[in-house]
Protein backbone atom coordinates (compact mmCIF):
# COMPACT_ATOMS: atom_id res chain seq x y z
CA UNK A 1 0.00 0.00 0.00
CA UNK A 2 1.16 3.53 -0.89
CA UNK A 3 1.59 6.23 0.95
CA UNK A 4 0.81 10.47 -0.73
CA UNK A 5 4.44 11.59 -1.44
CA UNK A 6 3.05 15.36 0.07
CA UNK A 7 3.34 13.32 2.99
CA UNK A 8 7.27 13.60 2.99
CA UNK A 9 7.01 17.46 3.30
CA UNK A 10 5.03 17.50 6.37
CA UNK A 11 6.54 18.52 9.38
CA UNK A 12 5.47 19.27 12.90
CA UNK A 13 6.02 21.24 15.97
CA UNK A 14 8.80 19.88 17.28
CA UNK A 15 9.02 20.77 20.55
CA UNK A 16 6.77 17.83 21.33
CA UNK A 17 9.34 16.09 19.92
CA UNK A 18 11.46 17.59 23.12
CA UNK A 19 8.56 16.80 25.45
CA UNK A 20 8.73 13.37 24.34
CA UNK A 21 12.10 12.93 25.38
CA UNK A 22 11.79 14.58 28.44
CA UNK A 23 8.66 12.29 29.29
CA UNK A 24 10.84 9.16 28.98
CA UNK A 25 13.86 10.88 30.95
CA UNK A 26 11.65 11.48 33.73
CA UNK A 27 9.59 8.35 33.35
CA UNK A 28 13.54 6.82 34.47
CA UNK A 29 12.92 8.21 38.06
CA UNK A 30 14.07 11.88 36.99
CA UNK A 31 13.25 15.42 38.32
CA UNK A 32 12.29 17.69 35.11
CA UNK A 33 12.34 20.84 34.41
CA UNK A 34 9.79 22.06 31.65
CA UNK A 35 10.98 24.92 29.64
CA UNK A 36 10.60 22.98 26.32
CA UNK A 37 6.76 23.63 25.54
CA UNK A 38 4.36 26.64 25.69
CA UNK A 39 1.73 25.10 27.38
CA UNK A 40 0.23 27.22 30.18
CA UNK A 41 0.38 25.64 33.89
CA UNK A 42 -2.38 27.97 34.99
CA UNK A 43 -5.75 26.87 34.56
CA UNK A 44 -8.71 28.15 32.32
CA UNK A 45 -10.52 30.59 34.60
CA UNK A 46 -13.93 29.65 36.59
CA UNK A 47 -16.40 31.80 34.61
CA UNK A 48 -15.07 30.89 31.44
CA UNK A 49 -15.51 27.22 32.34
CA UNK A 50 -18.83 28.02 34.20
CA UNK A 51 -20.08 29.22 30.97
CA UNK A 52 -19.09 25.99 28.86
CA UNK A 53 -20.53 23.38 30.82
CA UNK A 54 -23.58 26.08 31.38
CA UNK A 55 -24.14 25.40 27.36
CA UNK A 56 -23.61 21.53 27.42
CA UNK A 57 -26.44 21.14 30.12
CA UNK A 58 -28.16 23.92 27.69
CA UNK A 59 -27.78 21.66 24.59
CA UNK A 60 -25.16 23.13 22.73
CA UNK A 61 -23.72 20.01 21.63
CA UNK A 62 -24.65 19.73 17.94
CA UNK A 63 -23.67 21.31 14.63
CA UNK A 64 -23.58 25.01 14.22
CA UNK A 65 -22.73 26.90 11.40
CA UNK A 66 -19.42 26.88 9.82
CA UNK A 67 -18.34 30.31 10.43
CA UNK A 68 -18.87 29.97 13.62
CA UNK A 69 -21.76 31.27 15.92
CA UNK A 70 -22.92 34.94 14.96
CA UNK A 71 -22.62 35.84 18.64
CA UNK A 72 -19.06 34.95 18.90
CA UNK A 73 -18.09 36.41 15.76
CA UNK A 74 -20.21 39.73 16.45
CA UNK A 75 -18.55 40.00 20.00
CA UNK A 76 -14.89 39.24 17.99
CA UNK A 77 -15.23 41.72 15.70
CA UNK A 78 -15.98 44.53 18.30
CA UNK A 79 -13.02 43.03 20.39
CA UNK A 80 -10.55 42.66 17.82
CA UNK A 81 -11.01 45.55 16.21
CA UNK A 82 -11.23 47.45 19.17
CA UNK A 83 -7.89 46.85 20.29
CA UNK A 84 -6.43 47.21 16.93
CA UNK A 85 -8.00 50.36 16.19
CA UNK A 86 -9.59 48.74 12.80
CA UNK A 87 -13.10 48.16 11.60
CA UNK A 88 -14.00 44.93 11.94
CA UNK A 89 -17.74 43.36 10.81
CA UNK A 90 -18.67 40.31 11.92
CA UNK A 91 -18.96 38.80 8.19
CA UNK A 92 -14.93 38.92 8.17
CA UNK A 93 -14.67 36.85 11.37
CA UNK A 94 -14.16 33.29 10.80
CA UNK A 95 -14.05 31.10 13.97
CA UNK A 96 -12.17 28.03 14.06
CA UNK A 97 -10.54 25.28 16.17
CA UNK A 98 -7.73 27.18 17.62
CA UNK A 99 -5.10 29.21 15.86
CA UNK A 100 -2.92 26.43 14.00
CA UNK A 101 -5.56 25.97 11.37
CA UNK A 102 -5.97 29.61 10.20
CA UNK A 103 -2.22 29.34 9.30
CA UNK A 104 -3.39 26.49 6.78
CA UNK A 105 -6.28 27.75 5.41
CA UNK A 106 -4.50 30.75 4.53
CA UNK A 107 -2.23 29.29 2.46
CA UNK A 108 -4.68 26.78 1.13
CA UNK A 109 -6.45 29.87 -0.21
CA UNK A 110 -3.73 32.47 -1.41
CA UNK A 111 -0.68 30.14 -2.20
CA UNK A 112 -1.13 28.18 -5.34
CA UNK A 113 1.78 25.22 -6.09
CA UNK A 114 5.10 26.52 -7.23
CA UNK A 115 4.47 30.08 -5.55
CA UNK A 116 6.48 31.28 -3.17
CA UNK A 117 5.61 32.31 0.68
CA UNK A 118 8.12 34.73 3.05
CA UNK A 119 8.06 33.59 6.48
CA UNK A 120 10.17 34.07 9.67
CA UNK A 121 13.16 31.49 10.39
CA UNK A 122 13.59 31.17 13.35
CA UNK A 123 9.94 30.79 13.48
CA UNK A 124 6.77 28.82 14.21
CA UNK A 125 7.37 25.53 12.42
CA UNK A 126 4.25 24.83 10.80
CA UNK A 127 4.89 28.03 8.59
CA UNK A 128 7.78 25.85 6.95
CA UNK A 129 5.66 22.71 7.20
CA UNK A 130 2.65 23.43 5.78
CA UNK A 131 4.19 25.91 2.72
CA UNK A 132 6.00 22.86 1.95
CA UNK A 133 3.18 20.58 2.43
CA UNK A 134 0.78 22.51 0.37
CA UNK A 135 3.37 22.63 -2.85
CA UNK A 136 4.52 26.30 -2.17
CA UNK A 137 8.29 27.35 -2.59
CA UNK A 138 9.67 28.16 1.01
CA UNK A 139 11.34 31.56 1.53
CA UNK A 140 12.88 32.00 5.26
CA UNK A 141 13.64 35.52 6.20
CA UNK A 142 15.78 35.83 8.78
CA UNK A 143 16.47 38.28 11.68
CA UNK A 144 19.54 39.74 13.14
CA UNK A 145 20.77 40.33 16.91
CA UNK A 146 20.15 44.24 18.77
CA UNK A 147 20.84 44.85 21.79
CA UNK A 148 17.14 44.81 22.42
CA UNK A 149 16.71 41.53 20.96
CA UNK A 150 16.22 40.83 17.39
CA UNK A 151 15.24 42.65 14.46
CA UNK A 152 13.97 41.69 10.91
CA UNK A 153 16.82 41.55 7.93
CA UNK A 154 14.80 43.87 5.49
CA UNK A 155 17.44 43.92 3.30
CA UNK A 156 17.10 39.96 3.00
CA UNK A 157 13.59 39.63 3.27
CA UNK A 158 13.51 42.60 -0.02
CA UNK A 159 16.27 39.77 -1.75
CA UNK A 160 13.97 36.76 -1.72
CA UNK A 161 11.14 38.21 -3.26
CA UNK A 162 10.25 37.03 -6.69
CA UNK A 163 7.33 37.54 -9.28
CA UNK A 164 5.96 33.89 -8.33
CA UNK A 165 6.21 35.47 -3.94
CA UNK A 166 2.62 35.25 -3.25
CA UNK A 167 2.04 35.98 0.35
CA UNK A 168 4.38 36.86 3.52
CA UNK A 169 3.92 35.31 6.85
CA UNK A 170 4.78 38.15 9.78
CA UNK A 171 5.07 37.13 13.36
CA UNK A 172 4.82 40.37 15.24
CA UNK A 173 5.82 39.26 19.39
CA UNK A 174 6.85 36.38 17.67
CA UNK A 175 7.49 32.78 18.88
CA UNK A 176 10.31 31.52 19.53
CA UNK A 177 12.55 34.44 19.85
CA UNK A 178 10.11 36.94 21.32
CA UNK A 179 11.53 40.13 18.49
CA UNK A 180 8.50 42.57 18.55
CA UNK A 181 8.99 45.19 15.57
CA UNK A 182 9.40 48.65 16.10
CA UNK A 183 7.30 50.91 14.15
CA UNK A 184 9.28 51.42 11.45
CA UNK A 185 9.90 47.76 11.04
CA UNK A 186 5.81 47.05 10.70
CA UNK A 187 5.86 49.52 8.28
CA UNK A 188 8.45 48.49 6.24
CA UNK A 189 7.23 45.10 5.95
CA UNK A 190 3.82 46.74 5.26
CA UNK A 191 5.36 49.15 2.17
CA UNK A 192 7.50 46.04 0.92
CA UNK A 193 3.88 44.21 1.09
CA UNK A 194 2.19 46.90 -1.26
CA UNK A 195 4.86 47.36 -3.45
CA UNK A 196 4.85 43.71 -4.24
CA UNK A 197 1.00 42.78 -3.89
CA UNK A 198 1.58 40.47 -1.71
CA UNK A 199 -1.29 38.69 0.55
CA UNK A 200 0.13 38.79 4.62
CA UNK A 201 -0.60 36.39 7.65
CA UNK A 202 -0.66 38.35 10.44
CA UNK A 203 0.12 35.70 13.31
CA UNK A 204 -1.00 37.71 16.41
CA UNK A 205 -1.24 34.86 18.59
CA UNK A 206 0.60 36.79 21.60
CA UNK A 207 -0.73 40.06 21.09
CA UNK A 208 -2.27 40.53 23.97
CA UNK A 209 0.27 38.80 25.78
CA UNK A 210 2.94 41.47 27.40
CA UNK A 211 3.75 42.83 29.87
CA UNK A 212 4.63 47.02 28.77
CA UNK A 213 4.34 49.02 26.04
CA UNK A 214 0.96 48.69 23.96
CA UNK A 215 0.45 45.95 20.33
CA UNK A 216 -0.10 46.96 17.13
CA UNK A 217 -1.24 45.79 14.13
CA UNK A 218 0.19 45.39 10.68
CA UNK A 219 -3.35 45.61 9.66
CA UNK A 220 -4.35 48.63 10.72
CA UNK A 221 -1.93 50.25 8.83
CA UNK A 222 -2.76 52.11 5.60
CA UNK A 223 -3.50 49.65 2.81
CA UNK A 224 -3.22 46.92 4.89
CA UNK A 225 -6.32 45.64 6.00
CA UNK A 226 -7.69 44.04 2.69
CA UNK A 227 -4.65 42.37 2.08
CA UNK A 228 -4.00 40.89 6.00
CA UNK A 229 -5.51 37.93 7.20
CA UNK A 230 -5.03 38.36 11.69
CA UNK A 231 -4.69 35.05 13.28
CA UNK A 232 -6.19 35.46 16.90
CA UNK A 233 -6.35 32.50 19.56
CA UNK A 234 -7.85 32.66 23.02
CA UNK A 235 -5.08 29.78 23.82
CA UNK A 236 -2.88 32.33 25.43
CA UNK A 237 -4.69 35.38 26.84
CA UNK A 238 -6.98 32.54 28.01
CA UNK A 239 -5.48 29.83 28.62
CA UNK A 240 -7.85 27.77 27.08
CA UNK A 241 -4.39 25.90 25.25
CA UNK A 242 -6.64 22.78 24.38
CA UNK A 243 -10.30 24.08 24.50
CA UNK A 244 -9.26 24.66 20.45
CA UNK A 245 -10.96 28.09 19.92
CA UNK A 246 -9.80 31.00 17.82
CA UNK A 247 -10.22 32.55 14.70
CA UNK A 248 -9.32 34.11 11.16
CA UNK A 249 -10.14 38.06 10.19
CA UNK A 250 -10.12 38.27 6.47
CA UNK A 251 -11.38 40.76 4.06
CA UNK A 252 -14.37 39.53 3.02
CA UNK A 253 -13.90 37.12 0.31
CA UNK A 254 -11.19 35.45 1.86
CA UNK A 255 -13.41 34.77 4.90
CA UNK A 256 -16.11 33.14 3.12
CA UNK A 257 -13.28 30.58 1.71
CA UNK A 258 -12.09 29.68 4.90
CA UNK A 259 -15.79 29.32 6.17
CA UNK A 260 -15.81 26.56 3.47
CA UNK A 261 -12.70 25.32 4.34
CA UNK A 262 -14.12 24.94 7.66
CA UNK A 263 -17.44 23.02 6.42
CA UNK A 264 -14.94 20.93 4.33
CA UNK A 265 -12.77 19.59 7.34
CA UNK A 266 -14.44 20.47 10.88
CA UNK A 267 -17.76 21.26 9.73
CA UNK A 268 -17.76 23.77 12.81
CA UNK A 269 -16.04 24.41 15.58
CA UNK A 270 -16.73 22.95 18.67
CA UNK A 271 -20.19 24.51 20.00
CA UNK A 272 -20.32 24.54 23.73
CA UNK A 273 -16.20 26.12 23.14
CA UNK A 274 -17.27 28.89 21.10
CA UNK A 275 -20.17 30.18 23.92
CA UNK A 276 -16.76 29.64 26.62
CA UNK A 277 -15.30 31.78 24.04
CA UNK A 278 -17.86 34.84 24.65
CA UNK A 279 -17.88 34.71 28.11
CA UNK A 280 -13.77 34.71 27.95
CA UNK A 281 -14.40 38.11 26.12
CA UNK A 282 -17.33 39.34 27.63
CA UNK A 283 -16.73 38.41 31.64
CA UNK A 284 -13.69 39.60 34.17
CA UNK A 285 -10.28 40.07 32.63
CA UNK A 286 -9.11 39.93 36.21
CA UNK A 287 -8.01 36.46 35.50
CA UNK A 288 -5.73 37.58 32.44
CA UNK A 289 -4.39 40.13 34.62
CA UNK A 290 -3.20 38.03 37.29
CA UNK A 291 -1.46 35.05 34.98
CA UNK A 292 0.29 38.48 33.08
CA UNK A 293 1.40 39.46 36.68
CA UNK A 294 2.51 35.90 37.45
CA UNK A 295 4.55 35.75 34.09
CA UNK A 296 6.09 39.06 34.39
CA UNK A 297 8.10 37.64 37.54
CA UNK A 298 8.94 34.49 35.91
CA UNK A 299 10.64 36.65 32.50
CA UNK A 300 12.44 38.49 35.26
CA UNK A 301 13.91 35.74 37.05
CA UNK A 302 14.46 33.74 33.93
CA UNK A 303 16.06 36.57 32.27
CA UNK A 304 18.39 37.68 35.50
CA UNK A 305 19.07 34.22 36.19
CA UNK A 306 20.14 33.27 32.34
CA UNK A 307 22.52 36.29 32.40
CA UNK A 308 23.92 34.68 35.46
CA UNK A 309 25.33 31.53 33.51
CA UNK A 310 29.04 31.80 32.11
CA UNK A 311 28.97 32.16 28.22
CA UNK A 312 24.79 33.03 27.91
CA UNK A 313 22.99 36.16 27.46
CA UNK A 314 19.72 37.69 26.68
CA UNK A 315 17.75 40.72 26.11
CA UNK A 316 14.90 41.11 28.64
CA UNK A 317 11.34 40.88 26.21
CA UNK A 318 8.06 42.91 26.28
CA UNK A 319 6.03 40.04 25.55
CA UNK A 320 5.20 36.29 24.42
CA UNK A 321 6.56 33.65 27.29
CA UNK A 322 10.01 32.52 25.63
CA UNK A 323 13.18 33.83 25.87
CA UNK A 324 16.07 32.91 23.41
CA UNK A 325 19.68 33.49 25.10
CA UNK A 326 22.42 33.16 22.91
CA UNK A 327 24.36 30.31 24.50
CA UNK A 328 27.14 30.16 21.64
CA UNK A 329 30.15 30.48 24.20
CA UNK A 330 28.41 28.30 26.77
CA UNK A 331 28.22 25.27 24.23
CA UNK A 332 31.98 26.01 23.17
CA UNK A 333 32.99 26.06 27.48
CA UNK A 334 31.61 22.47 26.90
CA UNK A 335 33.55 21.42 24.57
CA UNK A 336 30.47 20.91 22.18
CA UNK A 337 30.36 21.83 18.76
CA UNK A 338 26.48 21.26 18.52
CA UNK A 339 23.87 22.75 20.36
CA UNK A 340 21.73 19.67 20.16
CA UNK A 341 24.14 17.99 21.99
CA UNK A 342 24.13 20.10 24.86
CA UNK A 343 20.87 20.72 25.22
CA UNK A 344 20.96 16.52 25.54
CA UNK A 345 23.81 16.61 28.14
CA UNK A 346 21.30 19.39 30.37
CA UNK A 347 18.63 17.11 30.21
CA UNK A 348 20.58 14.40 31.57
CA UNK A 349 23.09 16.43 34.09
CA UNK A 350 20.74 19.15 35.42
CA UNK A 351 17.07 17.77 34.60
CA UNK A 352 16.36 21.00 32.75
CA UNK A 353 14.75 20.67 29.32
CA UNK A 354 14.41 23.35 26.02
CA UNK A 355 14.35 23.31 22.72
CA UNK A 356 17.11 24.54 20.38
CA UNK A 357 17.17 27.06 17.45
CA UNK A 358 16.81 24.27 15.40
CA UNK A 359 13.42 23.10 16.43
CA UNK A 360 12.54 26.38 14.47
CA UNK A 361 13.35 26.13 10.75
CA UNK A 362 16.28 24.72 9.13
CA UNK A 363 19.46 27.37 10.29
CA UNK A 364 20.39 29.32 7.28
CA UNK A 365 23.54 30.05 5.63
CA UNK A 366 25.97 32.15 7.77
CA UNK A 367 24.52 31.33 10.84
CA UNK A 368 27.17 30.87 13.58
CA UNK A 369 25.27 31.76 16.52
CA UNK A 370 23.96 29.08 19.37
CA UNK A 371 20.62 30.04 20.83
CA UNK A 372 18.28 28.04 22.94
CA UNK A 373 14.34 28.63 23.71
CA UNK A 374 13.05 28.57 27.43
CA UNK A 375 9.07 28.68 27.56
CA UNK A 376 8.01 30.29 31.20
CA UNK A 377 4.51 29.45 30.88
CA UNK A 378 4.44 25.76 32.13
CA UNK A 379 7.10 26.25 35.07
CA UNK A 380 6.88 28.05 38.07
CA UNK A 381 9.40 30.98 39.60
CA UNK A 382 10.66 27.84 42.92
CA UNK A 383 11.04 25.49 39.85
CA UNK A 384 12.39 28.01 37.58
CA UNK A 385 14.78 29.03 40.52
CA UNK A 386 15.86 25.91 41.24
CA UNK A 387 16.46 24.37 37.53
CA UNK A 388 18.43 27.65 36.00
CA UNK A 389 20.69 27.29 39.07
CA UNK A 390 21.24 23.71 38.53
CA UNK A 391 22.08 24.61 34.99
CA UNK A 392 24.28 27.61 36.00
CA UNK A 393 26.03 25.22 38.78
CA UNK A 394 26.93 22.88 35.68
CA UNK A 395 27.87 24.68 33.35
CA UNK A 396 30.20 26.97 36.03
CA UNK A 397 31.86 22.90 36.92
CA UNK A 398 33.50 22.67 33.11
Amino acid sequence: MKIAHRIDDLGTETAFAVAQAAAEWKAKGNRIFPFHLGDIDIPTAPHIVDAMNAAIADGKTGYCPGPGIPELRAVLADDIGGQRGMPVDAEDVVVTTGGKPVITKFLQTVMNPGEGVLYPNPGFPIYESQIEYLGGVPLPYRYVPTPDGFAIDLDHLRSLITPQTTALIYNDLQNPISAESTDAEREAVAKIAQEHDLWVLSDEAYFEMRYEGESRSIAALPGMQERTVILYTFSKKFAMTGSRLGCAVAPREVANIISTLNTNDESCTTHFVQWAGIAALQGTQEPVHRMLDEFRGRRDAVCDLVNGIPGMSVAVPQSTFYVFPDVTETVQRMGLTDVGEFAQQALHATGVSFCTREHFGRRQPGEDRDYIRLAYSGIGLDDITEGLGLLRDWVESV
